[in-house]
């Protein structure tokens, strides 16, 4: 409920029956000097009085409908179809519990199974399971993947250019393990990989070559170049990529990717404040057995009508522990259910068209940063980001746009120190003409100051 009407009797009641003293006694493990004595609202206000009060406040917020977001770096502002939210919330998909008895979750899994095609048809791939946690984590079970493929090698090579959380994720993940983690630096020129550097680094000791595409700068790597490397040391090649590009650019399968992972949010999943996302992780048919996670498949029942189960089941939770591929035992399948949505709504087309808009409004925005006295930071291809360089404070001028509700770009000296004077700027197909002139004659009048 929004509003419980508990008396001072009550109260007392609820912390007699859990052994406390006081509300106060409930919140000790906040620090005090965090804690609000109270809200400033006034005693005895009926419903009414205080959903208005509250409502009020929360008027003071923000909204971003009214902003212009450039800010990308994983989470992006999206189109998101009006079909996606009424589905996904009818009632036997909401509240639909884990689907282990297929009798009673043929809705469910069969959802999971169109799931699972689209992410295969959308990436090239083989196999996909019914979702992870996030891509970051996919990210580093795709590691734990490569790495027990391999038995006896301990190796993992990633490039720089990978999401730093992506990269933070997989050190957590291996820390426990004996496991060697090897970082590729980028070419200063491109900011794409160094093929130099990667050459000398994979041996027929490195499990795994981890990259992505695009990669957090938004450049394009030289993909198959990468993956020639990988397999001709044995190792897997594992690749994160933003779905929405794949509207466009080559999907992995078609440059021999053996495991291919990403964050799913923008396939129909609102920003959200950074979650519940998706992480999605399909892999090459050689590696079905190896893959985490769920898997819904399809079969016939004893009156041969169409069925769907869960199966290949090779998590902890099914067989014993020390065979397991993953403790991985559920997914986000509320999530992967509205990215399923989305690509049925959006269609083969409509993911070209969109992905066709990100790339053209983004190479339009570095060009209007261009006549304004800003410079691209590197010059490989890119897709819907770029670094732009600064000429003066990255935050002063991001002060300077959200005075015009313009939400800048991404200070990129927070992860890469030597490129403390470069943000990076995201353009999905939500901006207008208006509001990337906007944000280049801001940035102009801002540097010039």
């Amino acid at each position: 409920m929004n509003y419980v009407p508990n008396t001072d009797d009550d109260r007392r009641l609820m912390l007699e029956v859990i052994g406390v003293n006081s509300i106060d006694d409930l919140f000790l493990d906040i620090p005090e000097d965090l804690r609000i004595a109270r809200l400033n609202v006034a005693d005895g206000l009926t419903e009414l009085d205080l959903t208005r009060h509250m409502r009020s406040i929360a008027a003071k917020n923000a909204n971003l409908d009214d902003y212009a977001s450039f800010l990308g770096a994983g989470a992006y502002d999206h189109f998101l179809p009006s079909v996606v939210t009424p589905l996904i919330l009818r009632g036997e998909f909401s509240t639909a519990y884990t689907p282990y008895q297929p009798e009673v979750s043929q809705g469910t899994l069969q959802a999971v199974y169109e799931y699972q095609t689209m992410i295969c048809a959308l990436t090239g791939m083989a196999i996909s399971n019914a979702s992870m946690y996030d891509g970051a984590s996919a990210f580093a079970e795709a590691a734990l993947v490569a790495l027990n493929t391999t038995r006896g090698i301990s190796e993992i090579v990633v490039a720089k250019t990978v999401h730093p959380e992506y990269r933070a994720t997989l050190a957590t993940y291996l820390r426990g393990r004996d496991v060697t983690i090897k970082e590729i630096p980028y070419d200063d020129a491109t900011g794409t990989i160094d093929i130099a550097a990667l050459e000398d680094a994979v041996s027929d000791k490195t499990a795994g070559v981890l990259v992505q595409y695009p990669n957090f700068f938004g450049a394009l790597e030289p993909m198959t170049e990468i993956g020639e490397i990988a397999h001709k040391a044995g190792a897997q090649f594992v690749v994160a990529v933003n779905p929405i590009s794949m509207g466009l650019l080559k999907p992995p399968g078609e440059y021999d990717a053996d495991i291919v992972v990403g964050e799913g949010h923008a396939l129909g999943n609102p920003i959200a404040f950074g979650g519940p996302y998706l992480g999605f992780f399909a892999v090459s048919e050689k590696l079905i057995r190896r893959i985490p996670g769920r898997l819904s498949g399809e079969t016939t029942d004893v009156d041969g009508r169409r069925a769907c189960v869960l199966t290949l089941r090779a998590r902890e939770q099914d067989i014993r522990r020390e065979k397991a591929t993953s403790n991985i035992c559920t997914n986000q399948a509320l999530n992967a259910l509205a990215a399923c949505v989305y690509l049925a709504a959006v269609g083969k087309e409509g993911m070209r068209e969109v992905a066709t808009l990100n790339a053209q409004k983004a190479h339009y925005a570095l060009g209007q940063l261009s006549v304004n006295g800003f410079e691209s930071r590197f010059d490989a291809p890119f897709f819907n980001e770029f670094v732009v360089k600064y000429p003066s404070d990255v935050e002063t001028l991001n002060e300077a746009l959200l005075d015009e509700k313009i939400i800048g770009g991404l200070p990129l000296g927070r992860f890469y120190p030597e490129l403390s004077d470069c943000a990076l700027v995201a353009v999905t197909e939500m901006r207008t003409r208006e509001q990337i002139d906007a944000m280049a004659a801001t940035l102009k009048q801002a540097a010039s100051v």
